[in-house]
């Protein structure tokens, strides 16, 4: 499908000069006028909610599990059955309305973090622990396939504002622990029992603050207005109407237009299509849903894959290497530079995660083949130390969680402007099993990549690593 000039609200005029600030500026203000405030606070709180427990259960990685059980484990136990989830999910999923979706997450949050903070301190508690750190992940997976399905309705800013959301996930989420259990002194149980109550905002958003009417229409909560919908009646009155228009069709549906999908990407109100994975019967079948997976994979999957499995590795096997000797630093222990490292990431996500009202990046390959340039500067100066500067690995890393955001809010954005309208929902749910796929492999690399570099550098005079083991 050819892209609109008006499909992403940033495009330049038909011999506009595109270097004009000014018209830069309208076109923004253009776009933000015809939002609704509630629509980009709701998925705002989705994205921070559905994302903050995965970040705290990390923070606590060494609180929960001990010194004797690698850190790893938490991760997969975070990841694995979100992947598992996100790789099912889409073919089913949506025959269950939004509303009991949501409801379903909360109870599996909320649960799972009960779980973890009640479990006692005892030898063979990590099983039961996990298992808590599991039911948490299953919901903020099957949350992130549907939030993103859910942006479907409510046009491109939703879906920006959801970006948002889970790039300050990782700010929030991490900085919350902290002043849990540092600064007002709670321990590490009283700390995850606030997790625990954060879900509960997920159902203030949906229910409270989401303007839920886009949702509503005769054939079920969630298939969005039709073209030709008397936009101003009411949910029956519309209702009717496509009645009577749908028994003067031979199928029962009508056609979508062209270019409803484009011309409707940053529209206020919902898409001019039909939703719940198409409009036809044999559209929601499993076999033609795998054939619109399989022609996702080398536009959008891919690439998504590959930025996170290069940020996630270099997160978790070549970060606790990347060591300079104190005198050289900011720092007054080796142990302050994963956490600054972490801290710079989650920073540079969190910006570029919010900037695609902005700049948009329609090339995803490139920034993708960005970030393993960046895990192949990094494990090389990790093996041979040639960065002669900690603040120059400050800058990369910090670049490494601008490319990561970038790509992640991008793919989903170029999915909401080319992909035909009745494919979109779909499309956006299945396309998010790259990213926990991506850190599913990075958790796996990154254990083997960490004891392989500390023990090259050990072997090269440089014993850092072993000093944060010792201290």
């Amino acid at each position: 499908m050819n892209r609109s000039p008006s499909a992403s609200g940033l495009l330049p005029l038909p011999g506009a000069p595109s270097s004009s600030w000014a018209l830069y500026r309208a076109r923004i203000a253009a776009v933000f006028r015809n939002t609704e405030v509630s629509v980009l606070v709701a998925f705002w709180l989705f994205g921070l909610i559905n994302n903050v427990l995965y970040v705290i259960l990390l923070s606590a990685a060494q609180d929960l599990v001990g010194t004797s059980v690698p850190k790893g484990v938490v991760l997969l136990a975070d990841v694995m059955p979100s992947f598992l989830t996100k790789l099912v999910a889409p073919y089913f999923i949506h025959r269950v309305p939004y509303s009991l979706r949501i409801c379903v997450f909360v109870t599996l949050s909320s649960a799972g973090m009960l779980l973890v903070a009640f479990t006692p301190a005892t030898t063979g508690s990590v099983s039961a622990k996990m298992l808590g750190v599991v039911l948490a992940s299953l919901s903020s997976g099957g949350g992130e396939l549907s939030f993103l399905g859910l942006t479907h309705y409510y046009g491109h800013l939703s879906l920006a504002a959801w970006g948002s959301g889970t790039g300050g996930a990782g700010l929030i989420g991490a900085g919350l622990y902290v002043v849990l259990t540092g600064w007002i002194g709670l321990g590490v149980k009283e700390s995850l029992l606030v997790g625990a109550v954060l879900p509960g905002i997920m159902l203030v958003a949906f229910f409270g603050v989401l303007p839920r009417r886009r949702l509503e229409g005769w054939r079920g909560e969630y298939e969005p207005l039709r073209e030709g919908d008397n936009v101003n009646g009411s949910v029956a009155a519309v209702g009717r109407e496509r009645r009577e228009r749908d028994e003067e069709e031979e199928d029962g549906f009508e056609d979508v237009p062209a270019g409803a999908a484009s011309a409707s990407l940053l529209a206020p109100g919902p898409s001019v299509a039909a939703s719940a994975y198409g409009s036809g019967g044999g559209k929601g079948s499993f076999a033609a849903n795998l054939r619109r997976a399989r022609a996702l994979f080398f536009p959008y999957m891919l690439p998504l894959l590959l930025v996170y499995v290069a940020e996630y590795t270099i997160n978790q096997g070549v970060a606790p290497t990347l060591l300079f000797p104190l005198e050289q630093s900011p720092f007054s222990e080796f142990r302050a530079f994963y956490p600054f490292y972490g801290f710079l990431y989650q920073l540079g996500v969190f910006i570029s995660r919010s900037s695609t009202p902005f700049v948009r990046i329609h090339h995803l390959y490139f920034p993708s083949l960005l970030q393993v340039a960046n895990l192949m500067l990094l494990t090389l100066h990790a093996l041979l130390n040639f960065i002669p500067s900690v603040y120059l690995v400050f800058v990369v890393v910090f670049w490494e969680g601008l490319l990561g955001g970038a790509v992640y809010v991008n793919t989903f954005a170029e999915i909401m402007e080319k992909v035909p309208a009745e494919d979109r929902e779909f499309s956006l749910g299945a396309t998010s099993v790259s990213d926990s796929g991506g850190i599913c492999i990075a958790g796996f690399l990154g254990m083997a990549m960490e004891v392989w570099l500390c023990g090259w550098q050990v072997r090269h005079g440089r014993d850092y690593c072993r000093r944060i083991e010792a201290s």
